[in-house]
Order: structure tokens, then sequence, then C-alpha cells
């Protein structure tokens, strides 16, 4: 069995969603227990408690741990011995419902991962990082394309001055699923997602414009200063947004762009970033994940290869790799890397230990206020047809 640092077990996992039907809470389940270093116990697996109790033997959750609501899991699961309980609370279920997830997860003390956008609304978000604050939980968002390692490469070298002064960043995050509107079909992921009451203010810009800016965000380091944003309803009918872009001015004087659709014909999960520095620029593409590319005027164009053992790797980049150089590694390995750096701290935090909850490796509890931040401006700039609004949060962290 893999330990944990000093705790020498396993962590005990608690899944709120992931029923049947579901997509991200299996790959919460696959993330968090691909390194041997927890194991899923208890679940909350739907809002429906039959469904709940039904989807149970999907994930071998015994029936006595199988519960028909959030709240009674954390409460049954708060009785039991410390050397039973739970040790974190994965929530994997829509927009709306994760404040009060989380909320009572943090008031047991459970720890807690948590989905993104992380809440419904900015002042949802402010209210859980001041309850983070006032804890001593480990709270940490899944934003998972941080996870990459060639991200996690690009990260450390772009901070170690690598490319020089950052000039200009384009992120961009393309899909085609909502190309008609099949959420009048009920088409479950689709319903919700275009849905105000459940997915907040923002349709795609919320969805996965919110990857867009975090990715820019976490390889970069650069502080936001203020955007513009112009959002844009194409399915006549539809409630939100699927089509958007933001300009964004950093702090630094560099520019960046953000784009994000929802609509464009034959995108899958078409995430990039191309990065523009005074020594050198990057890109990345999430479809093809174990290649980056770095060029510089005069030189020969370099292919990165995610290759743990080579001697252009990183420390970062090379720890978050499991396989040798030629083996795929992807998204199932991306998200577990989010709950691996999650895991040593709730390791540290079982064990008495001390560590930085503000500087993580994995988006934290500011990532998620960011995000937040990011979508209520975004929504608010389009509202005054692309009015330039300030974008620096009080929690944006580098």
């Amino acid at each position: 069995m893999s330990t944990n640092g000093a705790l020498n077990r396993k962590l005990r996992m608690g899944l709120v969603g992931g029923g049947q039907g579901a997509f991200i809470g299996r790959v919460h389940c696959t993330a968090a227990v691909l390194d041997n270093r927890a194991a899923l116990v208890a679940g909350a697996l739907s809002s429906n408690p039959e469904k709940a109790k039904a989807s149970a033997p999907d994930y071998d959750i015994p029936p006595e741990r199988a519960y028909g609501s959030y709240n009674e899991m954390i409460e049954q699961e708060s009785k039991l011995p410390a050397e039973e309980r739970i040790d974190f609370v994965s929530i994997a279920t829509p927009n709306f419902t994760h404040f009060d997830i989380a909320k009572t997860a943090l008031a047991a003390g459970f720890n807690v991962i948590c989905d993104k956008p992380m809440t419904f609304d900015l002042a949802q978000a402010e209210e859980l990082a001041a309850l983070v604050d006032k804890s001593d939980a480990v709270f940490a968002v899944s934003h998972n394309y941080t996870g990459y390692p060639l991200v996690r490469q690009a990260r450390a070298m772009i901070l170690a001055g690598e490319l020089g002064e950052i000039n200009a960043v384009r992120s961009n995050y393309m899909q085609g699923w909502l190309r008609t509107r099949i959420e009048s079909d009920d088409q479950k992921q689709a319903a919700w997602r275009t849905d105000p009451s459940k997915s907040g203010a923002a349709g795609c810009f919320g969805d996965i414009g919110t990857h867009a800016y975090n990715l820019a965000r976490y390889m970069t380091g650069l502080l936001p200063e203020s955007m513009s944003c112009h959002l844009k309803i194409f399915e006549s009918g539809r409630k939100l947004d699927d089509y958007g872009q933001a300009v964004i001015r950093f702090q630094n004087g560099a520019l960046g762009c953000v784009t994000a659709s929802q609509v464009s014909h034959g995108r899958e999960n078409d995430l990039s970033i191309e990065i523009d520095g005074t020594k050198g620029s990057l890109s990345w593409r999430q479809e093809e994940p174990n290649q980056m590319i770095v060029r510089r005027n005069g030189e020969p164009h370099a292919i990165y290869t995610r290759d743990p053992n080579a001697p252009f790797m990183n420390e970062l980049g090379a720890a978050a790799c499991r396989l040798p150089a030629g083996h795929p590694e992807a998204f199932f390995e991306a998200f577990a890397n989010v709950y691996r750096a999650a895991f040593d701290h709730m390791a540290a935090r079982a064990t008495g230990e001390k560590f930085d909850r503000n500087d993580t490796v994995y988006p934290n509890v500011n990532d998620g206020v960011e995000g937040m931040y990011f979508i209520q401006q975004s929504v608010a700039s389009s509202a005054e047809d692309g009015a330039w609004l300030p974008l620096a949060h009080k929690r944006a962290r580098r």
C-alpha cells in the first residue's frame, strides 16, 4: 500500500455527486485513487436518495456508507471514530450546490476538493474563502489542466525567467457540443449548464472560459489589472452565453486574450495557450498534451516532450510524470496530479505538520475566488458593451 508521508495509511474519500448518468464524479474517483494514496469509502452520489444508493455498487461503496444526501453523509461520518471516518469530501455536482456542500464539510472539519467554478457567485466564493481561512482544512479546486506535466514545466520555466518578460497570452477553449439546443431534449450535462438557476451568471464562459483564464494565470504568474469582455448567445432561446471573448490587461503591461466557445463545429476539448515573452515564446494544446513548442528567433523550434528522465525537464514538470517518455499521459493523470498535491497537505495536516495553504501547487480557494470574480466581471463588462472593468481581486495569488 502506498503511504502519505508520516501518515502511513490511505486517505479516506467521501464523494458527493457522480451517480448514474454523471461524468465528472467518476473522473474525481479515478484521479483520487490513481496513486494508491486514497480509497473511496463513502458517498452521497445523487440529490435523489434512491438514485444515490442505487449508484453505490458502481463504486464499491458499502450499503451502510451509501448516503441519501450530503448532509446525511457528513453527519454520519462525523460520528464515526477518527480511524474510520472520511478525511476529505470531493464535490462533483452542479455549480449551485457547491457552496452549501463545502460549507457543511468545512464546519465538520473535513478537507475539501471542489469542482470548478467553485461557487454559484462571487459572494459565496468570498464567504467560503473566509471559512477556509478560519479552519485548518485543505481546500483544493479541480482546475485539472494545471496538473499536466508540460503545463507545470512551462510554469517553472516562465517564473524562472526563461522566456523573459511576458508580453502576451492567448488562451482559448473551443468546443462544439452545444451547437444545437440539446438541453431542450433534457440532455443532463447540457440542461444544468445552460440554466441560470443552476450554472450561475455565465454559461460557456463560466464552464470553460474559467479554465482558459486559470491556465493563463497559473502558467505565467501574471497578475491581472482589468478586462473588457463580449459574451454572445448564438443559439436562439438559450439563456446563457455559448461564446465569448475577453481582453485582459495585466499589471506588468502584458495583454491577454481569452476565447471560449461551445458552438464551434467539430471542436471537442480544444484548450490551447500561446505565451510570448521577450526571450522566447511557447505553445501547448490539451488535446496533444505531451508536446510543447518553444520558439526563439534565429533558433530551431524546440519540441519539448513529456520525459521525466530528460535533462531539459525541470523539477516541477518531472514530478508530475508517472510514465516514461512515449507512453501518453493525459486527462486522468493531470486530474490526479491535483489530488496528489492536495494529498501531501492533507497528510501533513493529519500529522500536525505545518504547510503553506496559499502558495500551493494545486489550485486553492484563492484561485476559486479569482475564477468567480472573472465570471462576474466578464458578465458585467459584456452587459456594458465591453466596458473596461477591474480584474484584480485582493485574493489573487502569483
